[in-house]
């Protein structure tokens, strides 16, 4: 039993299979499949913690952005093996392999959220760092928009970066 596993605590393979499949046979929605409100709110606990981080000067938007990056990735005991907004709100990223959350599996599930987070960076570069500021808002604006949009149009609410790793967030109450 992977670590994954043993922190979903299923009470046999079968269960820990529907609730990474978010398949119950009914044709309604999983109880595995957190509210869409809790996701949000992990999200937006996540996204404070970067933006605090980066005011500080140079180093933290290079933090923020690794924390955006590696945040569901990080084997930090007070997170239990998630982000701290998901710690929070009791959610968990597993992979539909059933293998543990690692960090290369959180880069690419939320690499799309590293443009917003390196903003602060471009702060710090004259002139060119200043004009990339627009542009790089932009596509990170549209980054979130369409993450936003495929979480509330798919069916198991997996988002591009859930489908791009092979994962899905689930219920951990």
């Amino acid at each position: 039993m992977t670590d994954t596993q043993s922190r979903i605590d299923p009470a046999d393979e079968h269960e820990f299979e529907q609730a990474v499949s978010g398949e119950n046979g009914t044709g309604e929605i999983d109880p595995a499949t957190p509210e869409l409100s809790n996701r949000f709110l992990a999200a937006l606990i996540d996204a404070v913690i970067a933006g605090v981080v980066s005011f500080v000067p140079i180093v933290g938007g290079i933090a923020s952005a690794a924390y955006m990056l590696c945040r569901d990735g990080l084997d930090l005991e007070f997170a239990d093996g998630r982000s701290i907004g998901k710690k929070v709100m009791e959610i968990r990223p597993v992979r539909l392999d059933g293998q543990a959350m690692d960090i290369a599996t959180s880069v690419k599930r939320n690499w799309m959220f590293g443009f917003g987070a390196a903003m602060t960076i471009l702060l710090y570069i004259p002139i060119i760092g200043w004009l990339l500021l627009l542009p790089v808002g932009l596509i990170a604006m549209g980054f979130g928009i369409a993450e936003i949009v495929k979480v509330l149009t798919d069916p198991q609410q997996r988002r591009f970066g859930d489908h791009w790793s092979g994962t899905r967030v689930i219920n951990q109450k």
